[in-house]
């Protein structure tokens, strides 16, 4: 079951974007597999804006400060995520930790349905 953890409060209504719809950052290890799937499946949904990023030095796009602040919600797969975000200063970061192991190649259905599984709910709560 996923986790919430509020490390501060969320953004200040002073950074919001023109846009209404929400933004995620999805974040894993190496933006290879987890993340790049949840920024997919997000991609074209109406609600969102989308970006993935890695906490790892090998990361394909590693996650940056901006990233952090551009963000509503940082979706992270691990725990060790969510304390890597908070060792690079993103203590306003509202993080949802989804609990989902680096078990799976990009897109493998099972993968896809626990990333729904998980986000959506979260999504549906903070759109209300």
């Amino acid at each position: 079951m996923p986790r919430r953890v509020t490390i501060t409060a969320c953004k200040s209504s002073s950074s919001a974007s023109l846009s209404d719809r929400l933004r995620l950052l999805f974040v894993c290890s190496r933006n290879q597999w987890r993340s790049p799937t949840a920024e997919r499946i997000y991609a074209r949904d109406p609600r969102v804006q989308v970006r993935s990023a890695g906490t790892s030095k090998s990361a394909r796009r590693r996650v940056r400060e901006t990233d952090l602040e551009w963000a509503d919600i940082v979706f992270v797969m691990e725990h060790d995520h969510a304390r890597r975000i908070r060792a690079m200063g993103g203590r306003d970061a509202r993080v949802e930790i989804l609990e989902i192991p680096d078990d799976y190649p990009a897109m493998d259905p099972e993968l896809i349905d626990l990333v729904r599984e998980r986000v959506e709910p979260v999504l549906e709560n903070a759109l209300r």
